[in-house]
């Protein structure tokens, strides 16, 4: 049964749906809609209502007659589904919390008007949450010891989303890192990075309209 994702054509929340199915090889395939007005038209003008979604959104999930939105709940669901759940399930819960509200709040000024004014609150809270996730990870090497999860997935994108935007913040920060390299290195993820189709090299963080896109061409400016 091939999954069928469903995203814009950005990273977003998209990307760690796309990191956990490219990692364990499934068969996969993603309708993407362009960023643009043409894109949203398409969207918002007919596929949201056609494809007997509980919750039309973006993104979505079909995998048979698994039908999803909410993004934390399709990572959930790839966990479960590829064998990549948390076994401390309360730290795991845990983690997926802090690294989506990492997320939220990258959202929260990319697209807010007052970007410039709204960043050094978010990169004081980048450095904070660095202190503390050094702390969680402990030994490593992922998460949760030796098992790598679909929370895996999400710290890795949601950081180097952070990354992005206050590169300064990582400097020095040898344990997330490390981490974020392990992660990098794993095999097919690490074949994917390197090759031209990546979507770090092709797609911006956010939308392109919004004022801070996150554009490829950024990465290490």
């Amino acid at each position: 049964m091939v999954v069928t994702l469903g995203y814009w054509g950005i990273r977003a929340l998209g990307e760690p749906a796309r990191l956990i199915l490219r990692y364990v090889d499934a068969d996969w395939t993603e309708t993407t809609i362009p960023p643009t007005k043409e894109g949203a038209g398409m969207w918002f003008g007919g596929l949201k209502q056609s494809l007997g979604l509980d919750f039309p959104n973006l993104p979505y999930l079909i995998d048979g007659e698994v039908k999803l939105t909410e993004s934390t709940a399709i990572y959930r669901y790839l966990g479960r589904k590829y064998d990549l759940m948390p076994g401390d399930v309360i730290r795991g819960d845990l983690a997926e919390q802090l690294v989506t509200g990492l997320r939220t709040y990258i959202t929260k000024i990319a697209y807010s008007g007052e970007f410039e004014k709204s960043k050094p609150r978010f990169v004081t809270l980048i450095n904070t949450r660095l202190a503390e996730f050094t702390k969680f990870l402990g030994d490593g090497p992922f998460l949760f010891g030796d098992k790598v999860t679909y929370v895996d997935f999400m710290a890795f994108e949601f950081w180097d989303q952070c990354r992005r935007l206050s590169p300064d913040s990582f400097e020095g920060k040898d344990v997330v890192n490390g981490y974020l390299e392990r992660v990098a290195s794993l095999p097919r993820i690490k074949e994917w990075i390197e090759s031209e189709d990546c979507t770090r090299k092709t797609y911006s963080i956010n939308s392109p309209l919004c004022a801070w896109p996150g554009f490829p061409e950024e990465v290490n400016k």
